[in-house]
């Protein structure tokens, strides 16, 4: 057996829009969340996120899961662009994600949060975005969101 170990990559905070309501679909209740600007920092990277190519669009399941497929575009402080699309599942004690609904703080370990992050890096300094598989983690307060980039090793 060959255990995964993790290696931190960069801690990403954005600043959320209101969200936009769609309504009852056949997935569940459906929304997008605009990320209107943000920065993003690790050991080897860091940046800003563009505000005009980031998105969360989400449904809450009927088994009370909230799906999240997020779409960002960064830009780092020597003028890369990366996109990352972001599959992400939030879900915890009913109780608990009502006071989240609420906009209410939370502390993250009461809830489930993680995310699996893809990479679409340019080729050069950053391709080895593109070469890996990689895992997050995340904590959501009222009008933002916080989020840890690890891969996989």
């Amino acid at each position: 057996m060959i255990k995964p170990d993790y290696e931190f990559i960069f801690a990403l905070e954005g600043q959320l829009a209101d969200p936009v309501q769609f309504g009852e679909t056949f997935e569940g209740p459906r929304r997008m969340i605009a990320i209107l600007d943000g920065t993003f920092e690790g050991p080897n990277i860091r940046g800003t996120i563009i505000s005009t190519a980031a998105a969360d669009w989400q449904f809450t399941r009927p088994d009370g899961v909230t799906q999240a497929e997020a779409t960002y575009a960064i830009q780092t402080d020597d003028k890369a662009i990366i996109q990352i699309e972001n599959y992400g599942l939030r879900f915890g004690p009913d109780a608990v994600m009502e006071r989240l609904a609420k906009g209410e703080e939370v502390d993250p370990a009461e809830y489930y949060f993680r995310t699996n992050p893809r990479f679409k890096a340019p080729i050069g300094k950053y391709d080895w975005l593109n070469k890996g598989i990689f895992i997050g983690t995340g904590a959501r307060y009222a009008n933002s969101i916080k989020l840890w980039f690890f891969k996989v090793i």
